[in-house]
């Protein structure tokens, strides 16, 4: 028996191309050059939060190691 050919796309030659396509893809938009974007935090993220509450308190003085002498 002759086997026959099939002239559509394998599965294994589909996912060859489309990996191929994919790294490529991923590459040019790594090269391409744009414009870099500062963060503003707007004052909401800019205030303080640390307190120094009761709790911050003790956990400092529970946690203290001995002085060196």
């Amino acid at each position: 028996m002759q086997e026959e050919r099939s002239t559509g796309l394998s599965r294994r030659s589909f996912l060859r191309a489309f990996g191929g396509a994919s790294t490529t893809a991923v590459a040019a938009a790594a090269l391409a050059p744009s414009e870099a974007q500062a963060y503003d935090p707007g004052e909401d993220e800019m205030r303080a939060r640390y307190r120094e509450t009761d709790h911050v308190k003790a956990y400092y003085r529970v946690n203290r190691y001995p002085e060196k002498k």
